[in-house]
């Protein structure tokens, strides 16, 4: 089973591929980045990229399912458009290529890569390290919060 983790963005999308095992859920990483749009293109050409980048991924890889981090609390109301559009074109490639869509908070995802809702940034990113065994911490940010969004789906996904 292969899954792909997004943490949504519009200057930045991280991704990451994780596989499992189905019975005994060992985690392989396969690939992971980020898609990155330019400031200097117009907002619907950024999202177009982010469509197309996603539905590449999609094509390549097939996951039977993608997990994407649902922020649902912003300070800023200019941050949270933009992530919210991010997010709904990713969405609907998924859809369009009959991939099933699971969300997850940060907490969860935290909660199910750590064991601890509340843990620093750091903590998640040597933890998908060692689950992942990865000879680096995961970089950048958004990448390894893609990762720990499918490593939380595959521990959420009952056997």
């Amino acid at each position: 089973m292969i899954i792909l983790g997004i943490d949504p963005g519009t200057a930045a999308t991280g991704y990451g591929l994780v596989g499992a095992l189905k019975k005994t859920r060992e985690l392989k990483c396969i690939e992971y980045g980020c898609i990155a749009t330019s400031p200097k293109h117009s907002p619907a050409d950024r999202l177009n990229r982010l469509y197309t980048e996603t539905s590449r991924l999609i094509v390549k890889y097939k996951p039977a399912s993608l997990a994407i981090e649902n922020v649902y609390f912003f300070k800023n109301w200019k941050t949270a458009m933009p992530v919210s559009q991010a997010k709904g074109v990713i969405m609907l490639a998924a859809a369009k290529k009959k991939v099933p869509v699971f969300e997850y908070t940060p907490l969860q995802i935290k909660s199910a890569v750590v064991g601890y809702g509340r843990a620093e940034k750091q903590q998640v990113q040597r933890m998908i390290q060692v689950l992942l065994k990865l000879k680096t911490l995961p970089k950048p940010d958004d990448a390894a919060d893609a990762l720990g969004a499918a490593i939380c789906h595959i521990r959420a996904v009952p056997r």
